[in-house]
């Protein structure tokens, strides 16, 4: 799913992913599109492939974003039908929600 969902966005500079991530036929289309991918080989591949460590460690902010929004039982399970109403309630609880860095 990683594909089309990169296809319906504007081209980013980086694609910040975890292990999962790391298969060759990804790597390949990011490279095609200039797109840097950090993301960590798996433990099966024979030569790992590189990673800016520090860039990766910004995938924790992402991590914690959905981790607090998973805190709201509408957000988590999805109720509503209607894409504008999920994204109405996201709005809402990002809007009474403390983040912090």
């Amino acid at each position: 799913m990683a594909l089309p969902l990169l296809s319906a966005v504007t081209s980013p500079k980086r694609l910040i992913g975890d292990k999962a991530y790391d298969v060759d036929s990804l790597r390949r289309w990011l490279k095609e599109h200039r797109i840097k991918a950090v993301i960590p080989s798996s433990a099966n591949r024979t030569v790992p492939y590189p990673l800016d460590r520090t860039v990766y460690r910004r995938r924790n902010l992402i991590e914690r974003l959905f981790c607090r929004l998973k805190n709201w039982r509408r957000s988590a399970t999805r109720y509503d039908r209607l894409a504008r109403n999920y994204l109405a309630g996201l709005a809402l609880i990002a809007v009474t929600t403390e983040w912090s860095k």
